[in-house]
């Protein structure tokens, strides 16, 4: 059982690292990657450098950055504000608009740009005032705004979905492209279950539309902010090409299986970068000195997630040299829980770990783990890849160390602490819910 208590240490070293000693998550998986590799023995560095040269060559690695880099070009263009407006202009005059336009903005930007905190403060920058007007409480404008963050989670091509997915053990379970439609679907089923929850909170709170002074007429936005709607192409294209019946028929064209031919997670962030260069070619600048400004900007993102990354892929390789999968299944099944225990199990533990933890550092812990106990249990490869994911979602709403939380809240100028039991009403508990129906197949995906 010397994994299991390898897995004990390593979270619990991120957790102290991270959660109580205040240090960035970065430095924490490297903490974590190190007291890891001392289970190894004699045979640590060996381990270690194996586990590391792994995650060095992981195509994720790669796709993890670009989405990094794609999404601070983002936030220094007006695109975004452009699909936000668009957003507004259709649902804005609806009762308790603002509401559903945050909730659907997060799903919009969540699938774009997938950073939890990161889509909060972008979303919430504009939707909280926009709810605060509408005379909604600072507390469940926050709560609004938190509660969406994890849909960066939930649709394809999260940070946190590469760190699954390059796990040795996840890989030999299935592929990457695999999971990509599942878990576009299983996103599709967290965004409507937050629509469901943004309609009880209008009715009970009885939310007006948004003032109409704030509003700008379809006609208006989409004229200003067309362009913007081709965000979407770069990920529409890339899957049109590979799956599907046209990617069937280029595949037979061409004599090749279009999947194997074009890699999802390397060409839609490429395809989104250019995307976004060209739609914000006049904010960006024109002089190699602005551009050189640019990337220097960029470089704090770069390091911290980069390192977090890499550091997760490699302490899951050592793990799985160690035999960790096989152990935690095998103390997991002697359990002898039927499908929907184990699934009930195996999802309380992950919202548990992800309650200190992010999203991206309980998958780099216990994610794998998790899959190959589900998939023991009777749960499909992709399937259980999906419910997972889910699963971890709920960090951007578990109370109290969700950093969504404290991004809202001080965007509302609210208690944080104020937020915590809807949050948790409203949203962890039910996505834990969620997560469960879809591994047993009640949702399908």
């Amino acid at each position: 059982m010397i994994a299991i208590w390898a897995l004990v240490s390593y979270m619990t070293a991120i957790i102290v690292w991270n959660a109580v000693l205040k240090r960035n998550i970065g430095e924490a998986l490297l903490v974590g990657f190190v007291v890891t590799g001392l289970f190894a023995g004699g045979d640590i560095a060996h381990v270690m450098w194996d586990g590391f040269a792994e995650a060095m060559q992981e195509e994720v690695t790669f796709a993890a950055l670009a989405f990094v880099f794609m999404s601070y070009l983002l936030s220094r263009t007006p695109v975004l504000d452009q699909l936000l407006n668009i957003l507004n202009s259709l649902l804005g005059r609806l009762r308790g608009g603002p509401v559903y336009t945050s909730t659907v903005a997060a799903g919009v930007f969540g699938a774009i740009a997938h950073v939890g905190a990161a889509v909060t403060a972008a979303v919430g920058s504009v939707t909280i005032p926009w709810m605060k007007r509408s005379k909604v409480s600072g507390e469940l404008a926050a709560t609004v705004a938190a509660g969406g963050a994890g849909m960066g989670v939930t649709f394809p091509f999260s940070s946190t979905m590469f760190i699954l997915m390059g796990s040795a053990g996840v890989a030999a379970l299935v592929s990457k492209d695999d999971i990509v439609l599942p878990l576009f679907l299983g996103g599709l089923w967290c965004l409507g279950y937050r629509l469901l929850a943004a309609f009880w909170m209008v009715r009970r709170h009885k939310i007006q539309p948004m003032d109409r002074a704030d509003l700008l007429p379809l006609r208006a936005s989409l004229g200003a902010g067309w362009t913007s709607l081709f965000l979407f192409a770069g990920m529409i294209v890339p899957l049109l090409l590979t799956r599907g019946p046209t990617g069937g028929e280029l595949g037979r064209y061409v004599g090749a299986t279009m999947s194997d031919a074009i890699s999802l997670i390397t060409w839609i962030p490429v395809l989104l970068i250019a995307i976004v260069l060209f739609l914000g070619r006049r904010r960006l600048p024109r002089a190699g000195r602005g551009w050189w400004q640019l990337l220097e900007g960029a470089a704090p993102q770069f390091g911290v997630i980069g390192v977090t990354i890499v550091a997760a892929f490699s302490a899951s390789n050592v793990l799985g040299d160690l035999g960790l999968p096989q152990q935690l299944t095998d103390v997991l099944t002697q359990m002898h829980a039927p499908k929907w225990a184990m699934t009930l199990i195996v999802g309380v533990i992950v919202v548990a770990v992800a309650i200190p933890l992010t999203a991206s550092a309980t998958m780099a812990a216990i994610g794998p783990v998790a899959v190959s106990s589900l998939v023991e249990a009777g749960v499909p490869a992709a399937t259980a890849c999906v419910a997972v994911l889910i699963f971890a979602s709920t960090e951007g709403a578990s109370p109290p160390s969700g950093a969504p939380i404290y991004v809202a809240s001080g965007i509302a100028g609210v208690n944080p602490a104020r937020t915590f039991a809807p949050l948790v009403g409203y949203y962890c508990l039910p996505i834990l819910l969620i997560g469960a129906a879809v591994a047993t197949g009640v949702l399908p995906v």
